[in-house]
Protein backbone atom coordinates (compact mmCIF):
# COMPACT_ATOMS: atom_id res chain seq x y z
CA UNK A 1 0.00 0.00 0.00
CA UNK A 2 1.29 3.45 -0.92
CA UNK A 3 0.72 6.25 1.57
CA UNK A 4 -1.17 9.21 0.14
CA UNK A 5 0.74 12.51 0.25
CA UNK A 6 -2.46 14.06 1.62
CA UNK A 7 -2.38 11.73 4.64
CA UNK A 8 1.28 12.59 5.29
CA UNK A 9 0.43 16.27 4.95
CA UNK A 10 -2.42 16.01 7.47
CA UNK A 11 -0.22 14.18 9.97
CA UNK A 12 2.52 16.75 9.51
CA UNK A 13 0.17 19.68 10.09
CA UNK A 14 -1.32 18.11 13.23
CA UNK A 15 2.14 17.25 14.56
CA UNK A 16 3.61 20.73 14.08
CA UNK A 17 0.53 22.30 15.67
CA UNK A 18 0.90 20.07 18.73
CA UNK A 19 4.59 21.00 18.77
CA UNK A 20 3.82 24.72 18.86
CA UNK A 21 0.98 24.40 21.36
CA UNK A 22 3.34 22.55 23.68
CA UNK A 23 5.68 25.55 23.66
CA UNK A 24 2.76 27.78 24.59
CA UNK A 25 1.48 25.58 27.40
CA UNK A 26 4.94 25.28 28.92
CA UNK A 27 5.29 29.07 28.83
CA UNK A 28 1.86 29.37 30.44
CA UNK A 29 2.88 26.86 33.11
CA UNK A 30 5.89 29.06 33.83
CA UNK A 31 3.77 32.18 34.17
CA UNK A 32 3.70 33.74 30.70
CA UNK A 33 0.25 34.31 29.18
CA UNK A 34 1.41 35.72 25.82
CA UNK A 35 0.42 32.65 23.79
CA UNK A 36 -2.88 32.32 25.65
CA UNK A 37 -3.99 35.87 24.89
CA UNK A 38 -2.71 35.59 21.32
CA UNK A 39 -5.17 32.74 20.80
CA UNK A 40 -2.43 30.22 20.06
CA UNK A 41 -3.32 27.55 22.62
CA UNK A 42 -5.76 25.92 20.24
CA UNK A 43 -5.79 22.98 17.81
CA UNK A 44 -7.50 25.17 15.22
CA UNK A 45 -4.99 25.06 12.32
CA UNK A 46 -6.00 28.52 11.10
CA UNK A 47 -4.36 30.05 14.18
CA UNK A 48 -1.04 28.36 13.41
CA UNK A 49 -0.75 28.45 9.61
CA UNK A 50 2.39 29.92 8.11
CA UNK A 51 1.85 30.42 4.35
CA UNK A 52 5.27 29.04 3.46
CA UNK A 53 5.99 26.54 6.24
CA UNK A 54 2.45 25.19 6.63
CA UNK A 55 1.30 25.19 3.01
CA UNK A 56 3.96 25.58 0.33
CA UNK A 57 6.81 23.55 1.83
CA UNK A 58 4.61 20.64 3.04
CA UNK A 59 2.94 20.34 -0.38
CA UNK A 60 6.28 20.31 -2.20
CA UNK A 61 7.92 17.87 0.21
CA UNK A 62 4.88 15.57 0.25
CA UNK A 63 4.97 15.33 -3.54
CA UNK A 64 8.71 14.64 -3.32
CA UNK A 65 8.02 11.63 -1.11
CA UNK A 66 8.46 12.97 2.41
CA UNK A 67 6.59 15.49 4.53
CA UNK A 68 8.16 18.46 6.24
CA UNK A 69 7.10 21.93 7.33
CA UNK A 70 6.47 24.22 10.26
CA UNK A 71 3.81 26.40 11.85
CA UNK A 72 3.99 30.00 13.03
CA UNK A 73 6.12 30.08 16.19
CA UNK A 74 4.03 30.49 19.33
CA UNK A 75 4.93 33.83 20.93
CA UNK A 76 6.11 34.07 24.52
CA UNK A 77 7.92 36.61 26.65
CA UNK A 78 10.98 35.09 28.34
CA UNK A 79 11.01 37.88 30.93
CA UNK A 80 7.63 36.67 32.23
CA UNK A 81 8.84 33.15 32.94
CA UNK A 82 9.06 32.24 36.61
CA UNK A 83 12.21 30.21 35.97
CA UNK A 84 14.62 32.75 34.52
CA UNK A 85 17.56 30.32 34.51
CA UNK A 86 16.01 27.39 32.68
CA UNK A 87 12.67 28.78 31.47
CA UNK A 88 13.64 29.32 27.84
CA UNK A 89 15.13 25.83 27.66
CA UNK A 90 11.99 24.30 29.15
CA UNK A 91 9.76 26.13 26.67
CA UNK A 92 12.04 25.11 23.80
CA UNK A 93 12.21 21.46 24.88
CA UNK A 94 8.43 21.14 25.21
CA UNK A 95 7.96 21.12 21.43
CA UNK A 96 10.32 18.27 20.51
CA UNK A 97 9.26 16.33 23.60
CA UNK A 98 5.64 16.43 22.41
CA UNK A 99 6.73 14.90 19.09
CA UNK A 100 8.78 12.25 20.89
CA UNK A 101 5.75 11.41 23.03
CA UNK A 102 3.58 10.97 19.92
CA UNK A 103 6.24 8.81 18.27
CA UNK A 104 6.55 6.65 21.39
CA UNK A 105 2.77 6.25 21.75
CA UNK A 106 2.16 5.09 18.20
CA UNK A 107 5.48 3.24 18.02
CA UNK A 108 4.71 1.11 21.06
CA UNK A 109 1.22 0.39 19.70
CA UNK A 110 2.91 -0.94 16.57
CA UNK A 111 5.43 -2.97 18.59
CA UNK A 112 2.89 -4.62 20.89
CA UNK A 113 0.11 -4.78 18.32
CA UNK A 114 2.01 -7.05 15.98
CA UNK A 115 -0.29 -9.82 14.83
CA UNK A 116 -3.35 -7.91 16.03
CA UNK A 117 -3.31 -4.76 13.94
CA UNK A 118 -3.86 -4.84 10.20
CA UNK A 119 -0.85 -4.15 7.94
CA UNK A 120 -2.63 -1.04 6.65
CA UNK A 121 -3.05 0.39 10.15
CA UNK A 122 0.56 -0.39 11.02
CA UNK A 123 1.71 1.40 7.88
CA UNK A 124 -0.38 4.48 8.68
CA UNK A 125 0.86 4.62 12.26
CA UNK A 126 4.43 4.15 11.03
CA UNK A 127 4.06 7.40 9.09
CA UNK A 128 2.95 9.14 12.29
CA UNK A 129 6.01 7.81 14.13
CA UNK A 130 8.44 8.71 11.38
CA UNK A 131 7.16 12.26 10.85
CA UNK A 132 7.25 13.01 14.57
CA UNK A 133 10.76 11.63 14.89
CA UNK A 134 11.87 13.88 12.05
CA UNK A 135 10.30 16.92 13.72
CA UNK A 136 11.84 16.08 17.10
CA UNK A 137 15.37 15.41 15.85
CA UNK A 138 15.34 18.35 13.46
CA UNK A 139 14.21 20.82 16.11
CA UNK A 140 16.76 19.55 18.64
CA UNK A 141 19.65 20.56 16.39
CA UNK A 142 21.46 23.42 18.22
CA UNK A 143 21.25 25.99 15.43
CA UNK A 144 19.19 29.19 15.82
CA UNK A 145 16.26 29.54 15.56
CA UNK A 146 15.67 25.81 16.22
CA UNK A 147 14.68 24.69 19.71
CA UNK A 148 17.98 22.94 20.26
CA UNK A 149 19.83 26.27 20.21
CA UNK A 150 17.81 27.63 23.14
CA UNK A 151 18.48 24.43 25.09
CA UNK A 152 22.20 24.73 24.32
CA UNK A 153 22.35 28.41 25.29
CA UNK A 154 20.76 27.63 28.67
CA UNK A 155 23.77 25.48 29.55
CA UNK A 156 26.35 28.05 28.48
CA UNK A 157 27.89 30.34 31.11
CA UNK A 158 26.96 34.01 30.93
CA UNK A 159 30.44 34.97 29.75
CA UNK A 160 29.74 33.12 26.49
CA UNK A 161 26.96 35.49 25.46
CA UNK A 162 29.07 36.58 22.48
CA UNK A 163 29.01 33.00 21.21
CA UNK A 164 25.21 33.11 21.27
CA UNK A 165 25.16 36.45 19.49
CA UNK A 166 27.54 35.13 16.83
CA UNK A 167 25.42 32.02 16.22
CA UNK A 168 22.24 34.08 16.01
CA UNK A 169 23.96 36.52 13.64
CA UNK A 170 24.95 33.71 11.27
CA UNK A 171 21.84 31.60 11.88
CA UNK A 172 20.62 31.69 8.27
CA UNK A 173 23.97 30.54 6.90
CA UNK A 174 24.32 27.84 9.57
CA UNK A 175 20.77 26.66 8.90
CA UNK A 176 21.31 26.18 5.17
CA UNK A 177 24.69 24.51 5.70
CA UNK A 178 22.96 22.08 8.02
CA UNK A 179 20.05 21.42 5.63
CA UNK A 180 22.16 20.83 2.54
CA UNK A 181 25.27 19.18 3.98
CA UNK A 182 24.64 17.74 7.46
CA UNK A 183 20.99 16.67 7.66
CA UNK A 184 21.72 13.51 5.68
CA UNK A 185 23.91 12.25 8.53
CA UNK A 186 20.92 12.34 10.91
CA UNK A 187 18.72 10.22 8.65
CA UNK A 188 20.26 6.92 9.89
CA UNK A 189 19.67 8.10 13.47
CA UNK A 190 15.98 8.66 12.73
CA UNK A 191 15.62 5.25 11.09
CA UNK A 192 17.47 3.65 14.01
CA UNK A 193 15.11 5.25 16.54
CA UNK A 194 12.16 4.21 14.40
CA UNK A 195 13.27 0.57 14.47
CA UNK A 196 14.06 0.72 18.19
CA UNK A 197 10.61 2.07 19.08
CA UNK A 198 8.43 0.08 16.68
CA UNK A 199 10.43 -3.12 16.35
CA UNK A 200 10.05 -2.77 12.59
CA UNK A 201 13.25 -3.01 10.55
CA UNK A 202 14.01 0.10 8.54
Amino acid sequence: MEISPIFSLIILIISVIIHEISHGYMALHLGDTTAKYAGRLTLNPISHIDPIGSILVPIITSIAGFAFGWAKPVPYNPYNLSDQRWGEAKVAAAGPLSNIAIALLFGLIIRFGDGILSPTLILLMSVVVFINLILAIFNLVPIPPLDGSKILFAFLPYNMSRFRQAMEGYSLILFFVFIFFLWKFLTPVIWGLFSLITGVSA
